[in-house]
């Protein structure tokens, strides 16, 4: 995995998009039942190949990375 930095502006934008615009606890729980529906639809209802599974899998990992950044349900114990 490769570390990118971000400039400060977006790091701003970032800020003020969870400060201002939206609550990461409600977008936390948006992303988690996307994710879940998203990956659950594509993986029952088409003959997927093997290389869009991998993709499939990163891409509900990543998602759930950035819904825990919003808001640590799953390290609660």
């Amino acid at each position: 995995m490769s570390t990118n930095t971000i400039s400060k502006e977006t790091e701003i934008k970032l800020l003020n998009f969870f400060n201002v615009r939206i609550d990461p606890v409600e977008m936390a729980k948006t992303l988690r039942q996307v994710n879940f529906t998203m990956a659950l639809c594509v993986l029952s209802e088409h003959e997927t190949f093997q290389t869009e599974i991998i993709k499939i899998r990163d891409s509900f990992y990543w998602v759930n990375e950035l819904a825990e950044t919003l808001n640590p349900y799953l390290e609660v114990e």
